[in-house]
């Protein structure tokens, strides 16, 4: 039996970070290096998840939810590219996308 924050962690997490990945890269320009160094992780995941190995494979059934995961990981990116948010910020962040998304059902 999972929790609900379980299974969205489990599930939208790896999609929420890919989504913001590939936005600090593409969208703000910034190096896979630092954008590594921004999330916490390395390069080699950011490289993953920029080119869709990593992030997007664990979504089925929650395909429906990609508005809302598109939309709190767009905010979060620009959030992080203009270096205006704390990992304590994004970890609120991702709370709140998981409260609407159990909301939403």
């Amino acid at each position: 039996m999972y929790l609900p924050c379980e299974a969205i962690a489990r599930y939208i997490l790896p999609v929420f970070r890919s989504i913001i990945a590939k936005d600090l890269v593409e969208k703000y320009g910034l190096t896979q290096v630092e954008a590594a160094k921004r999330l916490g992780t390395t390069q080699a995941a950011v490289s993953q998840y920029v080119h869709s190995k990593r992030g997007y494979g664990s979504l089925g059934q929650f395909e429906n939810a990609m508005p809302n995961i598109r939309k709190y990981a767009s905010k979060t990116a620009k959030r992080i590219a203009s270096e205006d948010i704390s990992s304590d910020e994004v970890m609120r962040v991702f709370c709140e996308l998981c409260r609407e998304l159990r909301k939403s059902g």
